[in-house]
Formats: structure tokens, C-alpha cells, sequence
């Protein structure tokens, strides 16, 4: 397990294509029209296409194993909320800190935020990660 202490922070960054709605709908089967439909999205709050919810937590999961904790890792338990939309073309910059490392397990608590540039957060909460240890 890469050695974290509480209050270290990483970041992770992406603009968010329509390519990236394609192929993640090709995997998930998410053919939502909020995603597809550009009539359909113009007329709902949103007022345009929307990205797949799993591609913004896509992120995390990328920033959790690649990052900090780093490779090995998984969630145990993920408590988040969206608060805004992630638009095609937007760039997003996931960020996770540190809250809280266990004594005697590899298990760490974070904080999540992923925000759009323009600054306004689009996802937010916690969760807990488990990083395993290679035999």
C-alpha cells in the first residue's frame, strides 16, 4: 500500500467527450436520452446533453486505484451525491482527501469532490477505500 496520511490530497483531470458518452453507453447499456437526444435533454432543467453519471465517478475510480491510495485499491463504501450536471465538453477535476487512516488495516477514509473548471462542484461525499497488498 502506498503510505497516505491524513490531510494528503490528489487530483484528477478530464474533459469529458461525446466519445466518452458513446463508449460508456456501448459497456453500461446507458442509453439514457438525457445523454442522446439533444430535443429530449433541451427540454428538461438541464437545457442540453448531459454525461453519464459513470463517467464522472469513472474518474474516482481512477484517481483511488492509480493515484492515492494508488494500485490495489478498492471502495469499500462509496456516500456521494451529485449536485450538478457534467455537460459534454466539460472538464472535470476529480479531488479526494485524506481523512482518515485505520491503525492496523489498509483502509482509508476520503473526501471527494469532483468540480466542473468553471468551478461549480458537481459531485461530492465520501468513501472508503481498501488497498491490497501484493502477495
Amino acid at each position: 500500500m502506498n503510505k497516505v496520511s491524513v490531510g494528503q490530497i490528489a487530483t484528477r483531470t478530464m474533459t469529458v467527450t461525446a466519445e466518452h458518452v458513446k463508449q460508456y453507453a456501448e459497456l453500461s447499456g446507458d442509453y439514457n436520452p438525457l445523454h442522446f437526444d439533444e430535443d429530449f435533454a433541451s427540454k428538461t432543467r438541464f437545457g442540453r446533453l448531459v454525461v453519464q453519471g459513470g463517467l464522472t465517478t469513472g474518474l474516482l475510480h481512477a484517481l483511488v486505484a492509480m493515484d492515492m491510495p494508488g494500485p490495489g485499491t478498492v471502495f469499500l463504501n462509496q456516500n456521494w451525491q451529485f449536485t450538478a450536471p457534467v455537460y459534454i465538453g466539460d472538464t472535470i477535476t476529480a479531488e479526494a482527501e485524506v481523512v482518515k487512516v485505520h491503525e492496523t488495516k489498509p483502509v482509508t477514509t476520503l473526501k471527494i469532490m469532483v468540480k466542473r473548471a468553471d468551478g461549480e462542484t458537481v459531485l461530492e461525499g465520501e468513501a472508503v477505500c481498501y488497498t491490497f497488498a501484493a502477495e
